[in-house]
Parts: structure tokens; sequence; C-alpha cells
């Protein structure tokens, strides 16, 4: 079964940027995800579609973004920006909204791998979920942290888009 997608996926990518969303600066790191993705699924010859919004730091788009994800049963949402220390951070708060089972595993793994060579990255608190059978991801706002962070989360997105449908690939 692996190497073959039972059903055509459904992604959503959020980019969370008041001067991005105000056209101050181009998007670069929702951008980026929607290309990694691209090209991951391509290459397994999976069949998906992916939406992409641009909003600014807002809680409650974010909030009705998200919930519009779940009611419409979409496979994976990505979201980058909002997950730093700072005053208009606060991804991993609205995320914490649902009712997410969290994948600590994966986020620790990156704070680890890449916080060794530079600590700033343990300031991320990025987050990995399921909710019902949603894959959640909450990464930073830079395109740069977006490549790390895809590298990683790459690796078990495939295994755990057959777990959240139950479908044994063993």
């Amino acid at each position: 079964m692996e190497g073959k997608a039972f059903k055509n996926l459904k992604i959503r990518v959020i980019t969370l940027s008041d001067r991005a969303s105000q056209g101050i600066y181009p998007d670069k790191s929702g951008v980026l995800i929607k290309e990694i993705l691209e090209n991951f699924f391509s290459d397994l010859d999976w069949k998906y579609e992916i939406a992409y919004n641009l909003i600014p730091d807002s809680e409650v788009q974010l909030s009705e973004l998200i919930s519009k994800s779940i009611e419409n049963k979409e496979d994976i949402i990505i979201t980058t920006g909002g997950t730093g220390v700072g005053p208009r951070d606060f991804t991993p708060e609205v995320i914490k909204k649902f009712p997410v089972k969290e994948i600590t595993g994966i986020m620790e793994n990156i704070r680890i791998k890449y916080g060794s060579e530079k600590p700033n990255a343990l300031l991320s608190r990025g987050i990995a979920g399921v909710i019902h059978e949603t894959q959640i991801y909450a990464l930073p706002g830079s395109a740069k942290a977006v490549r790390e962070y895809m590298t990683e989360i790459l690796k078990t997105i495939e295994h755990l888009v057959f777990m959240i449908h139950g479908v044994d690939t063993h």
C-alpha cells in the first residue's frame, strides 16, 4: 500500500504575517511549503490538492481556517508564522483550543537537531499533532526554518496519513 495514496489528499497551507498580508513583502515561507509538498507528493505519485491562505496575525482568522479545514476533512494543515515568543505569536495556543493529539517527538527532534547548532531554534514553539483525521503542523515563519522543519516532517507524513485512516501498511 505504501507508495500509492488511497485517496486524494486535501492539504491547507496557512501563512500568518501582518506585513506579508499587507503586501509589504512577499510570503516566502508558505510558498516554500507548497513547493516542498508538491515535489514530495508528486514524487510519490499521490493525488493531492493544496489550498493556500495568507492571513494577518489573527487568532480569529486562524481559528476559523482550522475549523473549516477540520469540517472539510482536510488531511494536512501546515501553518507558518506565530510560533515564537513575541507578543503577536499565538499559533500554538490557537491550535491547542482544538482536540489535538500532540506528536511531541517530531518537534522535539527538530529543536534538538537544529538547536544544537543554532540555540535560537530552541525558542520555537512549533507543534505537530492530529485533530480527528487531520494532521496539523505549526512551523516558524522563516524560509530557512521551513526547509529544516519540512525535511524532518516529511520523514513521517506518509506513514501518518495511513495510520490516521486506519490503513494497515505492515
